[in-house]
């Protein structure tokens, strides 16, 4: 299951406009997380989109390299720290990773916070557990 299908990317317009403009979000940096659970029939339980600033990285390669990093923390942890508390819920969680931290990090970085901000995100849909 470490894998990261088509089905898990979001890539849809209008599932895109509908996370940003009713999604909840929070900060922890370098990231921005933004949210929204959706009546949708789904094979996955998460859909993530992964962005970069090209006004901050204005070098492709900056931002394929941070896109890249962001990717394979998510892939290696989602299972774990995501999946499994999405598993009792028959909803679509839309997800929305923003990269916005200054400078480029090594993946040790990367992983370690994408991990912090799955388990704090976690605690925001479900509050009732103790992460």
């Amino acid at each position: 299951m470490n894998k990261f299908n088509k089905e898990e990317r979001l890539c849809s317009k209008k599932s895109l406009d509908l996370l940003f403009k009713n999604g909840s979000s929070f900060l922890f940096y370098p990231f921005r997380v933004t949210y929204l659970f959706v009546a949708e029939p789904h094979k996955y339980p998460a859909q993530v989109v992964i962005n970069v600033a090209k006004k901050r990285y204005k070098l492709a390669v900056d931002r394929n390299l941070i896109k890249r990093r962001t990717r394979e923390a998510y892939r290696l942890q989602k299972e774990n720290l995501l999946y499994a508390s999405l598993k009792n819920r028959d909803e679509l969680l839309l997800l929305s990773l923003q990269f916005i931290g200054k400078q480029i990090y090594d993946y040790a970085f990367f992983e370690k916070k994408l991990a912090i901000a799955f388990k704090k995100l976690t605690a925001q849909f479900n509050p009732d557990e103790n992460n």
